[in-house]
């Protein structure tokens, strides 16, 4: 994958992610939560790819 489209699926996870947090269920709060986390790793290897080129 290239840099934006990391970066795009990176903004869409985090965002799914703290909609879900939103909810009254705790397992689907601890599921957003980690889907947030998710997307911030996948938004830093989008910048990592950019810097770096998609050689990597």
């Amino acid at each position: 994958m290239g840099e934006l489209t990391d970066k795009i699926k990176g903004n869409v996870d985090e965002l799914v992610g703290k909609v879900k947090q939103q909810s009254p269920n705790p397992e689907t709060r601890d599921e957003g939560a980690a889907q947030q986390l998710k997307g911030k790793g996948e938004q830093f290897t989008g910048k990592v790819k950019g810097a770096l080129g998609d050689d990597i």
